[in-house]
């Protein structure tokens, strides 16, 4: 006897999709959030978890040979969760400083759920504990102090947000461009006086993952490039001097043409020799102008963090402005947005750009001069007095608390001349007040600000490049050991006009939330009285032995 089997057609069962990460952190999050709520004593009213991913590549090369090339891929989880209620919680602000509540911790790069909610567990449940340890010091902290001026919540409730949107992938450096750093930094360091030079690329991919028990369920991130020429030497007298430019895209592929590199590259070796060989100057005030990128850094400096909204509302800062809401700030033809929205400015990518914030609230542009007057400040989801809700500039490095933090600072005037004029209104300014010269400013590295009341209400800009420009016709001299000072309000006071172009400054701000990339973007600016500082230095002597002679 035969037996038939019967026909029977057998289709490939399709192998269900694996969770993708922000699966996995929402189903954990709700888990530990219904958990807390019932449990917990306070529970919480509400719970975030944050996912910053940094992929990256970095390569160095100097005096002709690779220093560096490296890759990095890492994933760090912040969590954040608020007892109380929106009234009053744990983030409320005492006078000496700010809670950190989450460290910080990496979770695996593989989507497995397994590992990342049980990293997602233990992270929560120890966030909580120092929660609620905090409302407890908070509330007992209340009765024995007197209220708070700013008695505004502690929390805004916003819309929740849902947006995925993958970054492009990052392209890595090719050999090409490992053989023009090994070029670039050969030549670099062929200029008489360098002690040491070099030339490095960055690329970097960043990706965010948000959710919250509000129901946010964000994805969003960005790429960016950065090529920076550097050189050091020390000057007869001791002093350490420094020349450098770099450059910034939004990818590889945007950063400038080689020529235009090769091009900063001598620009460096020449500002540095220069540079060893320029007199020192004296303290000074007077005219000076500011080129664009240097006034973006005064701007950044002694204005942005200023506005920065949780410095209105800490008792323990300065609130240079909180109470100038209406009136005049700045000069009636300057204005100030922030916009973490635009992505470049005159074909230069901007550093400070996102579609959300931190916190999960859609970036939008935020006027906060207008026409001199000041109209809001740069707000998180921490309310401030007259203000309720974020606009979009919360801000932290992975492993820190999210403050208010500045984004692409653009200033915009309606007093503006030619670079040319612009130099002659110096001049005239020079001959004015009487003054032996004036200064231009062309290139600064950076800066710093006290904000804080136990401290001077004061600034520091630090310059690269600087020149005494004369009104007698000499041509302008290169001078060295320059720092500018001063007090805020003092310093807007005495911006006369601008020149007619932007400039852009990329780089970090590092405040209370760690590092952030951010941008200024300004006109040169010529101020009527600028001060500057004589800049401390070492008394070391240049090295005596000669440096070694260039093999063949």
């Amino acid at each position: 006897m035969r037996f038939i089997l019967p026909f029977v057609l057998c289709l490939p069962i399709a192998a269900a999709s694996p969770p993708s990460l922000l699966d996995i952190l929402s189903d954990e999050l709700q888990r530990n959030f219904t958990v807390l709520k019932q449990k917990a004593d306070p529970p919480p009213y509400y719970l975030s978890y944050t996912v910053t991913e940094e992929e990256s590549q970095v390569v160095s090369a100097s005096l002709g040979a690779l220093t560096n090339r490296s890759k990095g891929h890492v994933r760090y989880l912040d969590i954040t969760v608020r007892v109380g209620n929106p009234k009053l919680d744990n983030y409320h602000v005492l006078k000496g400083g700010r809670v950190q509540f989450t460290p910080g911790a990496v979770v695996p790069l593989d989507d497995v759920a397994d590992a990342i909610r049980r990293r997602a567990w233990l992270e929560t449940d120890a966030v909580y504990r120092r929660a609620s340890r905090q409302l407890i010091e908070i509330k007992s902290n209340a009765q024995s102090k007197v209220q708070q001026e700013d008695d505004s919540n502690d929390f805004s409730i916003e819309s929740p947000a849902v947006h995925e949107e993958q970054p492009p992938r990052l392209r890595y450096a090719d050999e090409e461009w490992v053989a023009r750093l090994r070029k670039w930094s050969a030549k670099l360091a062929a200029n008489s006086g360098i002690l040491s030079s070099g030339v490095t690329l960055v690329v970097q991919r960043e990706m965010k993952y948000l959710v919250n028990t509000e129901g946010s369920r964000l994805l969003h991130g960005r790429t960016f490039a950065n090529i920076t020429v550097s050189a050091r030497g020390k000057a007869a007298d001791g002093m350490d001097l420094g020349a450098m430019e770099d450059f910034q895209g939004a990818e590889l592929a945007r950063l400038p043409k080689p020529e235009v590199i090769e091009a900063a590259v001598d620009k460096v070796g020449s500002d540095l020799t220069k540079l060893l060989r320029a007199p020192t100057v004296e303290p000074f005030v007077g005219p000076a102008i500011l080129s664009g990128r240097a006034s973006g850094v005064f701007f950044h400096e002694i204005f942005g963090h200023r506005v920065e909204g949780h410095r209105q509302k800490d008792e323990g800062e300065g609130q240079t402005f909180t109470k100038a809401i209406g009136t005049a700030v700045l000069p009636g033809f300057l204005s100030v947005v922030f916009d973490p929205t635009r992505k470049s400015i005159e074909s230069m990518d901007l550093n400070g750009t996102y579609s959300y914030d931190d916190e999960g609230v859609k970036a939008a542009p935020v006027t906060v001069v207008e026409n001199g007057i000041l109209k809001t400040f740069l707000l998180s989801r921490s309310p401030i007095h007259g203000f309720d809700h974020s606009n979009g500039h919360g801000r932290r490095q992975a492993g820190n608390e999210v403050v208010s933090r500045q984004s692409n600072l653009i200033v915009e005037s309606k007093n503006k001349v030619s670079d040319q004029k612009l130099r002659e209104m110096l001049l005239a300014e020079v001959k004015k007040q009487n003054r032996p010269y004036g200064l231009y400013f062309e290139q600064v590295t950076g800066g710093y600000t006290t904000t804080q009341r136990r401290g001077l209400q004061a600034y520091t800009v630090i310059p690269l490049i600087v020149y005494r420009v004369y009104a007698d016709g000499r041509p302008d001299e290169l001078v060295r050991g320059v720092d500018i000072v001063g007090t805020p309000l003092s310093s807007f006071a005495r911006i006369l006009a601008t020149s007619d172009k932007l400039d852009v400054f990329n780089g970090y701000c590092g405040a209370e939330s760690g590092q952030v990339p951010v941008s200024a973007s300004s006109p040169a600016l010529l101020v009527s009285d600028i001060e500057i500082q004589k800049k401390d230095h070492s008394l070391d002597r240049p090295p005596l032995l000669g440096r070694p002679e260039k093999t063949q």
